[in-house]
Order: C-alpha cells, then structure tokens, then sequence
C-alpha cells in the first residue's frame, strides 16, 4: 500500500512540471476547436495583372501546340499521297477519290477542280488550298500567237517532224503550254534515259498536260531511239519491274503477283485486269519487256 501511493507523491518540480503540460495540452485543445484551420486562397485570380499573365500563358501554349504541328510546304495536289493526305487532313474517302481520278491519266489544274474531284469541305479547301502549287504549263501558260484553237493544228509528217533526242530549249519552248521550266524537265528525263526509245516516254514527264505532250509530239518524234534490252516478264522479280520508268513499286509488285497467280502471262492485254494499270503505262512496259 505504501508503494503504491508512492506513485501520487509529487516533489515541487514535478509539481511545477505537470502543470506546464496540463495548459500545454489546453492551449492546444483551445487552438484544435476555436480556430479555423480551412485554407483560404490568398491569390486574387480575378485581379487585372492575373488576368493578363494567364492571357500571356494562354497565347504560349497555343503557339507551342501550333510548332508541334507538321509545317505545311508548297506541293502539287496532283501527287498527294495517303500519308499527305491524312496530315493535311483528308478523309480515306477523299484521297481514295483523287487517286482513281489520277489514274485515269486525267490532271487537276486549279482548286475549283480539286474540291470537285475530292469534295472536301470548303472549310478544309480554304485551310489546304495557300499551299497548292500547280506546273508551270497551269501558272504560266504561253501565248498561242500561232496556235488557232478553231481550225486545228496541221498534222506534220514524219520527216517534218525534229528529232526528240537532239531537241533544244529553245526548240520545245515554240510549243504552245512548254515554257522553260517543262523543256529542262523533258531533256533531263531523255539524259536520264539516256535517250528516249519511244514518243509515249514523253507522257512520264512530271507535269505534262497530255494535250500538251500531243501538242510536243505533233513538231518532235523520236527518230533516233535508243535500244533496250528487254528483260523477260515471266522470269523476273518485282524490283527488276520497278526499275521500268514511270511504274512503281507498288504497281511492280501487282504485276508479279498477278504473273504468279496466273502461272505466267501469255498475253499484255491480261494486264489490263490489274487495278492501277493505264493504257498508257501497259503500252509503256511493253518497251522494256517481252512474254518469251
């Protein structure tokens, strides 16, 4: 019994010292209940100054998001891939309709015609259309100071006519729609040629209008052609048929396929069931190769 009331038994500064704890632990009781602990917003976000910084961040942000954006470069809507397409923001639909409108050989020449081949919206059309850049024929059509529209052009013969393969500049620029721009691009492609074989070889020139390559063909032909070595169409690989100008890989590859799974070609004509391929370009191929 006496150890135990040992344990009430307080000297003066334990005394001292349990009374500090029990207002300590009031004090706090006190502040725990009586004071408001909610945080306030001590910024005024209404102020003039914020309103103007937030305006200031607002106008950063966008031009951020903006420069992540693909920049957009002048190009001819001619030759617009899916990939382009999609980053210009057409539909699957849109390209799709531009595609077949392109293989039947047929070109766009102004921004009326691209909304009606493509029917974008005229929204997408007002966005898209700063950045289309047409051929030189299209943008800077020659005079047609000799050329009457009404009473035809005069058909030449062929000793009339210059040989492709040595013309000139200044020769090609004489024809209606051949400025300087398309005379480079056509001896560039005979240079890379290495000479023209044939006057279809002239269709493969990038951005000639087919009036106007009947209009070149009608003053040129190609009286000295170079010779090809024709390479045997059931017997090579789809790279070998991509190497023919103006086929692609993609079109190289159909023909392949439609070449194994018909266990060899007999005839060209059979490639006329092959999606893609133009009368233009099977006559093309038939230059560079042979059924044997």
């Amino acid at each position: 019994m006496e150890n135990f009331k040992s344990h009430f038994v307080f000297n003066r500064s334990q005394r001292n010292g349990i009374l500090f704890l029990l207002l300590l632990i009031s004090g706090l009781l006190y502040v725990f209940v009586f004071v408001d602990f909610s945080e306030e917003n001590m910024l005024d976000t209404t102020s003039p100054e914020i309103i103007e910084i937030q305006k200031e961040l607002d106008s950063l942000r966008v031009i951020e998001i903006a420069s992540r954006k693909p920049k957009k470069y002048p190009f001819n809507p001619n030759f617009i891939t899916d990939f382009k397409g999609y980053t210009l923001g057409m539909s699957p639909e849109e390209i799709d309709r531009l595609k077949r409108f392109r293989e039947q050989d047929q070109w766009i020449n102004s921004i009326k015609d691209f909304q009606k081949v493509t029917k974008v919206s005229d929204s997408l059309l007002n966005e898209i259309s700063p950045y289309f850049k047409f051929p030189d024929w299209v943008i800077n059509p020659k005079p047609k100071k000799n050329y009457n529209k009404n009473k035809g052009c005069k058909k030449k013969s062929f000793l009339q006519k210059v040989d492709l393969n040595i013309a000139t500049l200044e020769q090609l620029q004489q024809v209606s729609g051949i400025g300087e721009a398309l005379s480079k691009r056509i001896i560039s492609y005979k240079e890379k040629l290495g000479g023209y074989s044939d006057d279809t070889q002239l269709y493969n020139v990038y951005g000639l209008n087919p009036q106007v390559v009947n209009r070149v063909l009608n003053e040129f032909t190609v009286k000295t052609p170079k010779e090809i070595i024709k390479m045997n169409l059931n017997a090579i690989s789809a790279s070998d048929i991509a190497t023919i100008p103006g086929i692609s890989f993609e079109l190289a590859k159909k023909i392949w396929e439609f070449r194994i799974l018909n266990e060899g070609i007999t005839d060209f004509s059979e490639l006329e069931k092959i999606d893609g391929m133009t009368q233009r370009k099977l006559k093309g191929i038939q230059l560079y190769l042979t059924l044997d």
